[in-house]
């Protein structure tokens, strides 16, 4: 599943054209490397994204195209 896709699926980031914005822009890393917005991102990943002063980094447990709201944190673990 795309990098944009899953930040919005796993509602990290509500919407998917934010999502994409974030990519492009170079606030998200995936593995330690810099990731555009069509990465193929799969279970055992480590994902970094940077909003503002914030940094939220999480490691992918699944990916899936549609969750429930309440299941979307299954998604991920969230690190420190």
């Amino acid at each position: 599943m795309r990098l944009d896709k899953f930040l919005k699926v796993a509602r990290v980031i509500k919407r998917r054209t934010v999502s994409k914005e974030v990519c492009d822009q170079g606030q998200a890393k995936v593995n330690g490397r810099a990731a555009k917005a069509g990465l193929e991102v799969k279970p055992g990943d480590m994902v970094e994204i940077t909003l503002g002063d914030r940094v939220i980094r999480f490691e992918i447990l699944d990916v899936r195209d549609n969750v429930a709201a309440r299941d979307a944190s299954e998604l991920y673990r969230l690190l420190e």
